[in-house]
């Protein structure tokens, strides 16, 4: 897949432009995502300090070098970017500096005549530069100069796919960034290449509203009525561009004003009043390619999850959470899952250290519920249902009930989701194979009758009904679905009952969606019967 450019510009110096390509690139990094920074503020370089504690060394070359391999003829550009050293993270970030910075940089600069270049064919040149960047990585974000200049073309009108604006609460700031994308999309009408209308993203910047907090209020909207003709071709419609600006307003913290930082490297699971927090939503929308906006208005934290799970290759299938008086239970149960060949271990939800860091470990989260959800379950289950909305909506939690667990004084969290209970007869090996087939999509082995075969599908479609889907008119057809197998399986009618399971899977294949809606009451404890039943039938007919 062909990599992005995003160009990052502000008209004015000073908004933090450098500040959060820098943070954005490794968070994007830290979600599995091959970054390239290329520093192309020539006049002022500065990605390059940003990154100083992540370089082996200083760069030996960098955007000034492209110039001399133009008009030393060669037919690309040579390997000028250096790697980031990031440790343990999942992508990578390389850095193409501004160039080498000695004695000898401000005059290569200044010497740069790009009128020049362009008449001699260094348009063709950047096309084949752009070519290979976007073959390598995934995101290529470019940090430009300020102003209107010939450098300020380049990289917003030839190379970016999407602009990302920065401005601070100033007039000139803000009317500059509209009129700089307003002539960046001319310029693109004018290009020999073909280049799609930018989808532009304004990002207030900077803005104090822990002290001043009315003349900020004033300033937001004052900023998201300026910058409302940046939204129209990609802004959900359902979305303001109000809601949309303070998403992604970066606001000012006194402590990181001071050096070139890099907060996300410390603020790992960051707090709505923290810089990071809107730093991850920026580059959440970036990772989403300006997309699924409505979702980002309904929930921010499952949009940034969405991001976050991009190649994600997680630790372990499941995590099984108990409470302290079953161990042996929990035990039993994980040891049946590893027999099964799934990666499985105890989750530390007591742990305060685990609920900021594990929760991720593991695709699938289950709960061991032994007659009440303690409060470290019952936060591990929120912490993990918030993470768990990603693009694909494939993470799952189940909850297994004991004996002496009533499933109507469940939390009203985990009261709708599919349950499994250890009654009379059902040992843990019953449980871990139930869960196994939902986690991997398998269905329990076929022996016996084709009558037989039918039943356990029925079983297996009835324990895939979800806790939640997006219209009220789809539970309607599960219960309609469910009473119609009742009957099936009272008459005997097994190849309507093969019909209607397929009807309940069909209804049953939820994907991601904006908008939630919980099971009628009592319809999973009917389905649970209904399934029981079904159970039953399986195991008389097997005798």
């Amino acid at each position: 897949m062909t990599g992005t450019v995003v160009t990052f510009y502000s008209y004015k110096g000073g908004v933090g432009r450098s500040f959060t390509l820098a943070n954005v690139a490794l968070l994007l990094a830290r979600w599995g995502y091959r970054i390239l920074t290329i520093d192309w503020d020539l006049e002022a370089p500065g990605l390059h300090h940003y990154f100083e504690p992540l370089l082996s060394g200083s760069p030996r070359g960098g955007v000034v070098d492209l110039v001399d391999d133009f008009l030393a003829g060669t037919r690309g550009p040579s390997a000028h970017a250096v790697p980031l050293g990031l440790g343990h993270e999942q992508g990578a970030v390389a850095l193409l500096a501004a160039g080498r910075q000695d004695q000898t940089y401000t005059g290569r600069v200044q010497g740069i005549d790009w009128a020049d270049l362009y008449q001699r064919g260094f348009a063709d040149f950047l096309e084949q530069c752009r070519a290979e960047w976007t073959t390598d990585y995934d995101f290529v974000l470019i940090d430009s100069r300020t102003g209107i200049s010939d450098i300020g073309g380049i990289c917003t009108a030839h190379l970016p796919d999407r602009l990302a604006v920065l401005f601070t609460a100033n007039q000139q700031s803000v009317e500059g960034v509209v009129d700089i994308a307003h002539r960046a999309n001319l310029a693109r009408d004018r290009m020999p290449y073909d280049r799609p209308p930018h989808l532009v993203l304004p990002i207030l910047s900077r803005l104090d509203n822990r002290v001043e907090y009315q003349r900020a209020e004033e300033w937001q909207e004052r900023c998201a009525q300026i910058t409302a003709p940046l939204f129209r071709n990609w802004l959900a419609k359902n979305v303001s561009q109000d809601l949309m600006l303070r998403h992604v307003t970066v606001p000012y913290v006194s402590y990181w004003s001071f050096g070139e930082q890099l907060p996300v490297l410390d603020e790992l699971t960051p707090s709505s009043d923290q810089v990071s927090f809107a730093l991850e939503t920026v580059a959440a929308v970036i990772a989403q390619q300006f997309d699924r906006t409505d979702l980002l208005a309904d929930n921010r934290d499952a949009y940034v999850a969405a991001a976050r799970a991009h190649g994600r290759a997680y630790d372990l299938d499941m995590l099984v959470s108990s409470p302290r008086p079953v161990p042996a239970t929990a035990t039993e149960l994980i040891d049946e899952l590893r027999t099964l060949g799934l990666r499985v271990d105890r989750s530390l939800s007591g742990d305060p250290e685990f609920l900021e860091r594990g929760i991720d470990s593991a695709k699938h989260l289950c709960l061991l519920v032994d007659g009440q959800v303690s409060r470290w379950q019952a936060t591990e289950a929120d912490i993990f249902l918030r993470h768990a909305l990603d693009s694909d909506g494939d993470r799952q939690l189940f909850c297994v009930l004991t004996r002496r667990t009533d499933p109507d004084k469940l939390p009203p969290l985990l009261r709708n989701l599919r349950h499994f209970e250890f009654d009379v007869g059902v040992r843990p090996r019953h449980v871990a194979q139930q869960l196994h087939d939902l986690v991997t999509g398998t269905r329990p082995r076929r022996t016996g009758s084709a009558d037989a075969d039918v039943l356990r599908d029925a079983a297996f479609a009835l324990r895939g009904v979800p806790g939640e889907v997006a219209h009220p008119g789809r539970w309607t057809l599960v219960e309609q679905t469910v009473r119609g197998m009742a009957a099936a399986l009272t008459d005997g009618d097994m190849a309507l009952l093969k019909d209607l399971t397929v009807d309940l899977e069909l209804l049953s294949d939820v994907r991601a969606n904006s908008s939630r809606l919980a099971a009628p009451e009592g319809l999973h404890a009917r389905i649970g019967e209904l399934a029981d039943r079904i159970d039953r039938r399986i195991n008389v007919s097997a005798k």
